[in-house]
């Protein structure tokens, strides 16, 4: 079992997680808010490696999202809406310095890529050669691979892999798939949104018969779709797993994508190992590079 991290826009994990056989155990999970400060984000990091109590001298794995130097450690997050406070922090020396019992090391990989590396092991990617995965969440992350390996470029790859780089209708992808972007379609100029309501929220409705709420949802997923579908045919891929938190809305989310992707020859998978995917990926990550 190997000590692993996950850092994302709404919560920070902690677990052991075992490569081989896809468990993972003494799971810490604590919740992070994407706009807070420094300290209260690596707090959150150190609290949960300190409370797994891993054993002394362990190399960990931590999948976090990009902008991240993840060779060097060291946050570029700018510009993208979440963990703007953690801009050049040194994120691997502070949790060498602080985690107790003492890590030995700490390898950094993109969390969209820890996602689709668990999913290739062991999950709904098994048996693929060329995959592409997403992560649906606070933004859209994505990761392309050839035969367990990220690849950051070459046919069909957006820039640096990243496929929220890229424009849908003129404008940055996430300004229409993205929490803040589903949430503010939905309410509108004129129509206030209770400040609790969530994209499981307005799922929810849309499952009801709102028209509304499946309007945007319909529009978000389809726009996606269409972003992807070209990329997929050029990058050959075989498979696209759907994971992150907005895939616990399949039901409506697997029609609309669906629809954007047109006749595009892919399998459309949502994430088999759910939460655990990027944990296993982290882990895997940690083995291939020691």
């Amino acid at each position: 079992m190997r000590p692993v991290l996950e850092l994302g826009g709404t919560h920070v994990t902690a677990a052991l997680a075992d490569p081989g056989t896809a468990t993972v155990l003494r799971r810490v999970r604590e919740p992070v808010r994407a706009r807070g400060s420094a300290e209260h984000v690596l707090g959150a990091l150190v609290r949960c490696a300190g409370e797994l109590d891993a054993p002394a001298g362990e190399v960990w794995g931590v999948a976090v999202p990009g902008p991240f130097d993840h060779d060097k450690g060291i946050a570029r997050f700018a510009g993208v809406g979440k963990f703007d406070d953690l801009y050049g922090v040194d994120v691997r020396a502070v949790l060498l310095d602080a985690v107790w019992p003492r890590p030995a090391h700490a390898v950094f990989l993109n969390d969209a890529h820890a996602f689709l590396l668990g999913e290739w092991r062991s999950g709904a990617a098994r048996g693929h050669e060329r995959c592409a995965g997403i992560t649906l969440g606070t933004g859209v992350g994505s990761a392309f691979m050839v035969a367990g390996r990220a690849r950051h470029e070459g046919p069909g790859i957006p820039p640096q892999g990243r496929i929220d780089l890229v424009d849908a209708g003129g404008r940055p992808l996430e300004d229409t798939v993205s929490r803040r972007a589903i949430l503010a379609h939905y309410g509108g100029e004129d129509a206030p949104l209770d400040p609790a309501l969530d994209v499981s929220d307005i799922a929810g409705r849309a499952r009801a018969g709102e028209r509304r709420a499946r309007r945007v949802l319909d529009e978000a997923f389809t726009t996606l779709g269409a972003v992807l579908a070209p990329r997929l045919r050029d990058f050959e891929a075989t498979v696209l797993v759907v994971g992150g938190a907005m895939a616990a809305s399949w039901d409506l989310l697997r029609p609309a994508l669906r629809a954007g992707l047109g006749d595009t020859p892919v399998t459309l998978r949502p994430a088999g190992l759910g939460e655990d995917a990027a944990l296993v990926g982290a882990a895997a990550h940690v083995a291939a590079v020691r």
